[in-house]
């Protein structure tokens, strides 16, 4: 029992170290790094306007931090690549979406609907402003929503999916989200694919029976749901591959 407790004093410690380093002016102008893709679409999905508050629980959850266009891409790219999928069978699926740009760059892609999901109320109202503003001429899907809910609680689509995931939860939230999954898949078997970016939790998705890596570098790892071979689906028979 004393150990648990110094074990979880020195976690806390940790988390708040890591916030007070992350509120000095340096660490702040490190956030706008990456602004170039607001400047281009005149949205806000950069992580240096994100509150203290929302910061400070981003330690004990998952910081927000914005997917880089060009890894977006590339993981899109190997998905196709490996499965060969119709992007208009797939609903897009990102749980722990913040202010949205992966929505908004999903839209670039024809997917039937994409679907984000913010558990913390002020980076959702930012995607749903997003949302609102964006325009692109090179914008594929305009059936785009933004959910403020609890990923592990969130009830999936019954059609194939593609799911990103940011590494959004911390491990026990993780298992439970896959634990979701797991169920949906026995209730409704289709083909679903997961692109986990940033994969410190990897051994979680790895361990999942339903699921099996496709592709991985060092920053991201692409799964498959394996179907058996007699069930119908949408896309790519996985055990085909």
């Amino acid at each position: 029992m004393r150990e648990g407790r110094l074990a979880a004093t020195r976690l806390f410690v940790t988390a708040i170290w890591e916030f007070v380093r992350d509120s000095t002016p340096e660490r702040r102008r490190q956030r706008y790094g990456d602004a170039e893709y607001d400047w281009d679409h005149h949205v806000n999905t950069t992580s240096a306007a994100v509150g203290w508050r929302n910061r400070l629980l981003g330690v004990f959850h998952s910081p927000y931090q914005p997917t880089e266009p060009d890894l977006f891409r590339e993981m899109l790219s190997a998905l196709r690549q490996q499965s060969h999928f119709d992007f208009h069978d797939f609903v897009f699926v990102d749980l722990g979406s913040g202010k949205g740009r992966t929505l908004l760059m999903a839209s670039d892609y024809p997917f039937r609907r994409i679907v984000g999901v913010e558990l913390l109320p002020a980076l959702h109202q930012a995607a749903q402003e997003n949302l609102s503003k964006y325009r692109s001429e090179s914008q594929k899907c305009f059936a785009l929503e933004s959910i403020c809910a609890d990923a592990t609680e969130f009830v999936f689509p019954v059609e194939p999916i593609v799911l990103y995931l940011f590494n959004p939860l911390p491990e026990p939230g993780l298992r439970r989200m896959m634990g979701n999954l797991e169920q949906s898949l026995r209730e409704h078997p289709r083909a679903v694919y997961v692109l986990y970016h940033n994969p410190l939790l990897e051994h979680v998705l790895s361990g999942s029976p339903g699921l099996r890596k496709l592709h991985a570098t060092h920053q991201y790892a692409v799964y498959g749901a394996t179907l058996d071979p007699d069930q119908k689906n949408h896309g790519s028979n996985l055990l085909n591959y």
